[in-house]
């Protein structure tokens, strides 16, 4: 074969090194501020249950209540589909990995409210509350019966209230030390938050307490809680939730849009409080971007309108949350807050139908990606990762089996992982 003519070049090496010497702390930062997906699972709802009302047959307790909605008021796969109008192709698949889940992990994540839910109580009765929602998820861990997150959410940082929040934590953690350590699943929850500060102030007292314990620096992370028009925009008009990310010293987990407190500082009416309002859609895609590519996940926020009643009040209900939830995954808000047992049935319902209706046509676009195959859709790295991202997130959740993924796109869970970016997870 013929020698290959050299390719000629202008630029000494030196100009090399001098340019990656001064981009060396902007790739440092870059590194830092910006490390990717976390790589873990995240849940695809909160249920949250007041302090007063947590018992250690809460999660069975809301799995039972769950089922028996769904019998009474959808009692099979073309009921149910008929009232959300699920396609004919998806509805058996759909009803039976629901009823199966509500079976076997009916809540993803619960949080043990001592805040809005909870109110203001004297100091010995929530002391009591929250020593006995410690000892009592403890316990679930170590019998199985936990759901795969649980924490609680404490009162915010705000003066009237910053002592009785920290106390609580201080109780419910100290609780859990006591009963054997933190578990892996452990989420706490930081509401209310106006100011960068309060942020900080959390790290503080979260630093301070894996001193007095020993434990590993950054073990403890925790949830910013979006709930304030100043978490949004602070009063120098520049966005804050950026800076209440970088104040969390890479503790914080997730941003949770609160949606009835931040409407409501916005001014909206009670009867316009809702997760589809525009200053809703405002406020998560500022949270979004300020979360892109940082680790930090966002979650959406509930409606109040309950599955209660008369069977055409629940399907109305019904109908309402599903279209929620759909709308909230087409916008990439993968997380939401469930506030009743008959939530649900339409969580599950919408998650599985998003991840089943589009698994055939992701899983072959990926695997012509990694074929080089190309296809009708030429995609690129950036959207091999959407691609597999979305692959995994159904697996996550149970709307897939690892089976039918492997043989869809020919990869396993850790190819997947891989084209997403994530660490590789076992199974």
């Amino acid at each position: 074969m013929p020698q290959q003519e050299p390719v000629a070049t202008s630029l000494a090496s030196t100009v090399r090194e001098e340019i990656g010497t001064a981009l060396a702390a902007v790739d440092a930062d870059l590194a830092r501020r910006y490390p990717g997906d976390p790589g873990t699972r995240q849940p695809v709802h909160t249920v949250y249950v007041p302090g007063d009302i947590f018992a250690a047959d809460t999660v069975r307790s809301w799995g039972e209540a769950a089922r028996t909605a769904l019998d009474e008021h959808a009692p099979d796969a073309a009921a149910l589909a008929s009232v959300l109008g699920i396609s004919d192709e998806l509805a058996g698949p759909v009803y039976d990995r629901v009823r199966a889940k509500l079976e076997r992990e009916p809540i993803e994540d619960l949080r043990v409210d001592f805040e809005d839910g909870y109110g203001t109580r004297p100091d010995a009765e929530e002391d009591e509350a929250a020593a006995r929602a410690a000892a009592t998820i403890a316990a679930a861990y170590q019998d199985g019966t936990a759901a795969p997150y649980m924490g609680i959410r404490m009162k915010c940082m705000e003066a009237a209230v910053r002592d009785r929040g920290i106390r609580t934590l201080d109780i419910f953690l100290t609780g859990l030390m006591k009963a054997g350590g933190l578990p892996e699943g452990l989420v706490l929850t930081l509401p209310k938050v106006t100011y960068a500060e309060q942020v900080t102030a959390m790290v503080r007292l979260l630093e301070a307490f894996e001193k007095e314990h020993g434990l590993e620096a950054g073990r403890i992370g925790f949830e910013i809680q979006i709930e304030t028009t100043q978490s949004i925009l602070g009063a120098d008009g520049r966005a804050t939730v950026a800076r209440m990310i970088e104040a969390a010293e890479g503790r914080a987990t997730s941003l949770h849009y609160g949606t009835f407190d931040y409407s409501a500082s916005c001014g909206v009416s009670a009867a316009y409080q809702s997760l589809d309002h525009p200053v809703a859609d405002h406020a998560k895609a500022v949270m979004q971007v300020a979360a892109a590519g940082t680790g930090v996940r966002l979650s959406d926020g509930s409606t109040n309108v309950l599955p209660v009643g008369a069977t055409a009040q629940v399907h109305d209900a019904w109908r309402l949350h599903h279209g929620l939830v759909r709308r909230s995954l087409a916008r990439a808000y993968y997380q939401g807050w469930d506030m009743h047992p008959a939530h649900l049935p339409t969580r599950y319902a919408a998650v599985y139908a998003f991840y089943r209706e589009g698994l055939e046509q992701a899983a072959a676009r990926l695997a012509a990606y990694v074929a080089k195959t190309g296809g009708a859709v030429m995609d690129e790295p950036a959207t091999a990762k959407a691609l597999s991202g979305y692959l995994l997130r159904g697996l996550d959740c149970g709307a897939v089996d690892t089976a039918e993924v492997a043989r869809l796109t020919g990869l396993t869970r850790a190819d997947l992982d891989g084209l997403a970016g994530r660490p590789t997870q076992a199974g």
